[in-house]
């Protein structure tokens, strides 16, 4: 951009904001949010090219009417994984634009972890040239723990020369507290990438002097709150609260009784990994301010906390409200109570009409590669030899959250071998390293699922991502296995040797190369079947699934190379 044309620009701008000069698009009549003072304004919005001119009184080269209706900057999403939508960035941004989200903070530590710096450097090319600026915080842990087996392992010198995007604001949530507290050389030398910039947090239960030490290292934000005791905590000790209501973690009624005008400012909505289906039909941040709306908290704060506190977090001054020089991110509603977007506009462009959007793209612009190493799948693997008299660890799932709780409970033993008990609701779990590295498989046992029979395949297991199976018997277990060891990862369900659904996802195991529409179908067909098996409601089976290899989040996980006490942070025996 020459200088000569930044001042046409200046000029035409400033010649619309004082009126002499129309505007080339003016918002008429409608309540215009001030995010600043948290009032409605009754104006119009002028809008010269991707620029908003002025609030007030204004005339437009075209105008829209939108008296009685309520105008609000675009909403923004804090921090998200795309690659948990199990769709790829461009099909994400037509949802996430039908839902009025404009910009979004993403750390892609899902793909970074079967691809390295190729897969961000893949995420970075699929978000160019889309109407939905996708920024992107560097993975700070790949792979998130030394007591499991990802496909890339990511030092600080790795990610540093990703640091010159502009899209790249700073370091994704450094899941390795236990590193960060006691000052771990290899996570301080991330941390030194983005010293005094921005690195985003990730402390599950951490308190006290514990908390004190972990944001002097210089993170300066948290999603992993789930009481409103945890949260109040953290806001007093400087952290920004990122609210998550996440597909298999529902948090935000639970933290926003600790929202206060008083603090409110410090806090933004966030929805981590939140599904596919939940997302076409329930809907993403303008969800989140539905339920709190619902619930009777203030739909001010809500949209603050939705818009121009998340810009601020991220030091992203061109955006989050509606005023002179501020970005023309604009969604238009027709009421408080539904927040279903009737216009959205981006960078000055109306992108969605009457709920209908004006943007296409292909799903995927790049060829996905087949990132499915795995050779070995053999029945042995799968085999517990027995330990009579002694008890287990038993990884307990807890309903509608990502934690697990660790449970001791003697097994059922059948010809000296570990079984699964479905009368106890406890199954065999198993996690197959998928990178080509060490051929590792864990074994374990899971309760809460709630399976009568069959299996439940998975190539979505945070953060290695490598193929986690829950299952009845192991010869289901092992079909299931196959099954996404021929189709390059996804997810499958299987009873009686017999594939009855499966879901390809070809781009890294994590996300499909085809649109919409068709991931969903599969989705209904999965959730169908999962609950044929006798997954309960309050379970999401692949969700759920997904998170039992996350060993960062407490109590008991199961990786590669078998049961992680993420309490203790070690790694420990099937046996008491």
């Amino acid at each position: 951009m020459t200088m000569q044309r930044v001042k046409i620009e200046r000029t035409a701008l400033l010649a619309a904001a004082r009126g002499d000069e129309p505007a080339d698009l003016v918002l008429k009549g409608g309540f215009v949010f001030n995010g600043f003072t948290g009032e409605w304004e009754v104006g119009d919005v002028a809008i010269i090219g991707d620029t908003i001119a002025g609030i007030g009184s204004y005339k437009g080269k075209k105008e829209l009417d939108v008296t009685g209706k309520y105008v609000t900057p675009g909403l923004m999403d804090a921090h998200l994984h795309i690659e948990s939508t199990m769709v790829a960035p461009r099909e994400l941004a037509k949802i996430l634009l039908l839902n009025g989200v404009t910009t979004i903070f993403a750390d892609p530590h899902e793909i970074a972890n079967v691809l390295g710096t190729e897969g961000i450097e893949l995420m970075l090319a699929e978000t160019e040239t889309m109407p939905l600026d996708v920024f992107f915080m560097l993975p700070s842990c790949v792979p998130a723990t030394v007591m499991e087996t990802s496909g890339a392992m990511l030092a600080a010198d790795a990610l540093a020369p990703l640091l010159a995007h502009e899209r790249v604001l700073g370091l994704g949530e450094m899941m390795n507290y236990p590193g960060a507290i006691h000052g771990a050389p290899e996570v301080l030398d991330k941390l030194f990438l983005v010293d005094g910039g921005l690195c985003d947090g990730h402390a599950p239960g951490v308190s006290g002097q514990a908390l004190s030490a972990y944001l002097a290292a210089g993170i300066s934000s948290d999603h992993e709150a789930t009481t409103a005791e945890e949260a109040e905590e953290k806001l007093r000790r400087g952290a920004y609260l990122l609210l998550r209501e996440a597909s298999g973690a529902h948090n935000l009624l639970d933290l926003l009784p600790a929202v206060t005008p008083l603090n409110s400012r410090r806090c933004c909505l966030s929805t981590d990994d939140r599904h596919l289906d939940e997302l076409v039909s329930e809907g993403s941040i303008n969800y989140l301010v539905e339920i709190g709306v619902a619930h009777g908290y203030a739909v001010e704060q809500l949209l603050q906390m939705a818009t121009l506190n998340t810009a601020e977090r991220f030091r992203l001054y061109d955006r989050g409200a509606l005023a002179p020089g501020y970005r023309a991110d604009i969604n238009v509603f027709n009421n408080l109570v539904n927040f279903q977007p009737q216009l959205v506009i981006k960078d000055g462009t109306v992108v969605v009409s009457k709920q209908k959007l004006l943007w296409q793209s292909p799903p995927l612009i790049a060829a996905p590669v087949n990132t499915m190493r795995l050779e070995d799948v053999r029945a042995q693997q799968l085999q517990l030899p027995a330990q009579a008299g002694r008890r287990a660890r038993v990884i307990r799932i807890v309903p509608e959250q990502i934690l697990t709780e660790l449970r001791f409970r003697e097994p059922l033993i059948q010809n000296g071998l570990v079984v699964s008990d479905t009368e106890r609701d406890i199954v065999k779990l198993a996690v197959w390293e998928r990178h080509g590295v060490n051929g590792n498989v864990g074994v374990g046992l899971v309760q809460g699922f709630g399976l009568k029979r069959g299996a439940l395949a998975s190539t979505v297991a945070h953060d290695s991502h490598n193929l986690i199976v829950a299952g009845v018997n192991d010869e289901d277990m092992l079909t299931a296995a196959v099954a996404l060891q021929q189709v390059g990862g996804g997810l499958a369900v299987v009873v009686d040797g017999e594939v009855k659904a499966l879901l390809p996802l070809p781009l890294a195991g994590l996300m499909s190369d085809q649109n919409t529409e068709f991931v969903q179908h599969k989705l209904q067909q999965l959730n169908f079947w999962a609950s044929e098996l006798g997954v309960p409601e309050n379970v999401n089976a692949f969700n759920c699934l997904s998170f039992l290899a996350l060993p960062v989040i407490p109590s008991l996980r199961l990786s590669d190379k078998g049961l992680v006490d993420v309490d203790k942070f070690v790694l420990v025996d099937l046996w008491e």
